[in-house]
C-alpha cells in the first residue's frame, strides 16, 4: 500500500475503535439495566453482575460493528474532503482506487471481526449468559435472604431476616410456616446461618423460639431453643437441562440438532434462520464500506454541499440492516427466502 492508502487505512481504524467503545458503552448500559434485579432482589455482587452483562458483549458488538464502520467511513471521507486531500490525489493523477484499497481492506478487517463474533464468540456468551441466570434463577439463598423483606419461599412459608453479615450470618429470623392443616408454627431466632451438610441445605437457627398454635383450638405452646436445624432441601428448585434458544446455540449445531432436543424440531425455522443469519453477518461491513465510498468518495470542493450525499448513504445503509432483520423473521415461515440474506 502507498503512503496515502496506509494513512487512510490508520484514520479509518482509530475513528472505527473509538465509535465502537462509544456505541459499545451506550449499548451495553441500556442492557445491563435489564439485569439490574440480578442485584436489587436476586443478591447478587457489583462484580457478578458486571460480568453476567459482560458476557452479551461479543453479542452486542457484532451488532454495532457495521455501524461504528459507517460513521467511521463517513467522519474520514469527509474530513479528508474537507481538508481538500482528496482534491489534491485527484488533482495529481492518482485512480480513485487509491482510496477505494484502504476502504475495501479495512472493511473486510470489520467483517472478518463480525465473522469471529457472530459464528463463534457471541453464541457462546449467549450461553454463558443463559447458564448464569439459570444458576442465579435456582440458587435458593439469592432468592430468600433479602434483609427487611417478607419472601414467600412457597405456598405457607414465609421468611424474613434483619440483617445480613458479610460473613453469611443472618440476624433477627422469622419463618413462618403454614403448611401443616393441624398445626401453625412460627420460628424466631437472633442469628442463624445456611449451611450444606450430608447433602442437604439446612437453616441453622441459634437462640430462638418455636411457637406452636394448633388450628382447631387456638392453644398455643411455645419451645425455647438454643440451637435448631429447618431442612431447606425441599424448596431448591429442581435442576432442569437448560432450554437454549437459537442465538445461544453453536453454528454448526444449529444444522444438526440433537434428535431429542424438543426445541429444534418445534423452531427448525428459527434455526434455519439463526444459522444463515450468522453467516450473513460478515457482509454488511463490507456493503457498509462500499456504500459511503460510492456516495461521498468523490473529491468535491469546499463550496459544494456533501450533506445530501451522507444523508444518502446513511439511509441507504439503514435501509440494507433493515431489510435484513425483517428477512430473519421471515425465513422461519418461508425456509426458501434465505439466500435473500445474502
Amino acid at each position: 500500500m502507498t503512503t496515502f492508502e496506509r494513512y487512510v487505512l490508520r484514520r479509518l481504524m482509530a475513528a472505527f475503535l473509538m465509535t465502537l467503545g462509544a456505541l459499545a458503552g451506550i449499548v451495553w448500559a441500556t442492557q445491563a439495566l435489564r439485569q439490574l434485579d440480578l442485584v436489587t432482589a436476586k443478591g447478587q455482587t457489583i462484580v457478578q453482575f458486571v460480568g453476567m452483562t459482560l458476557l452479551a458483549m461479543p453479542f452486542l458488538a457484532q451488532a454495532i460493528a457495521p455501524f461504528a464502520l459507517l460513521i467511521a467511513v463517513i467522519l474520514v471521507l469527509n474530513t479528508l474532503s474537507n481538508d481538500s486531500e482528496l482534491i489534491v490525489i485527484n488533482a495529481s493523477g492518482a485512480s480513485r482506487a487509491v482510496l477505494v484499497r484502504p476502504v475495501i481492506v479495512f472493511s473486510l478487517a470489520v467483517s472478518l471481526l463480525c465473522a469471529c463474533l457472530s459464528v463463534a464468540l457471541a453464541p457462546m456468551g449467549l450461553a454463558s449468559l443463559r447458564d448464569e441466570i439459570t444458576k442465579v434463577r435456582v440458587d435458593l439463598v439469592a432468592n430468600i435472604v433479602r434483609p427487611g423483606r417478607f419472601i414467600g419461599i412457597e405456598e405457607g412459608l414465609t421468611f424474613h431476616i434483619r440483617n445480613r453479615a458479610g460473613d453469611g450470618q443472618l440476624d433477627g429470623l422469622l419463618l413462618h410456616d403454614e403448611r401443616d392443616p393441624d398445626t401453625i408454627f412460627t420460628y424466631e431466632a437472633a442469628r442463624g446461618r445456611i449451611v450444606e451438610a450430608a447433602g442437604r441445605t439446612l437453616l441453622i437457627m441459634q437462640d430462638g423460639t418455636i411457637q406452636r398454635r394448633a388450628r382447631r383450638t387456638g392453644s398455643i405452646s411455645i419451645v425455647r431453643f438454643q440451637s435448631y436445624a429447618f431442612d431447606l432441601s425441599n424448596m431448591i428448585p429442581s435442576e432442569t437441562a437448560v432450554t437454549y434458544k437459537a442465538s445461544e446455540r453453536p453454528t454448526l449445531s444449529l444444522l444438526s440438532p440433537a434428535p431429542d432436543d424438543a426445541y429444534a424440531r418445534a423452531n427448525r425455522g428459527q434455526l434455519l434462520s439463526e444459522f444463515h443469519d450468522r453467516l450473513s453477518q460478515p457482509l454488511y461491513p463490507l456493503a457498509f464500506g462500499l456504500i459511503v465510498f460510492a456516495m461521498i468518495g468523490q473529491p468535491k470542493t469546499t463550496r459544494q454541499n456533501r450533506s445530501m450525499a451522507t444523508i444518502a448513504a446513511i439511509l441507504t445503509a439503514m435501509l440494507v440492516r433493515a431489510a435484513g432483520f425483517g428477512l430473519v423473521t421471515i425465513v422461519p415461515e418461508a425456509p426458501a427466502a434465505w439466500p435473500a440474506l445474502y
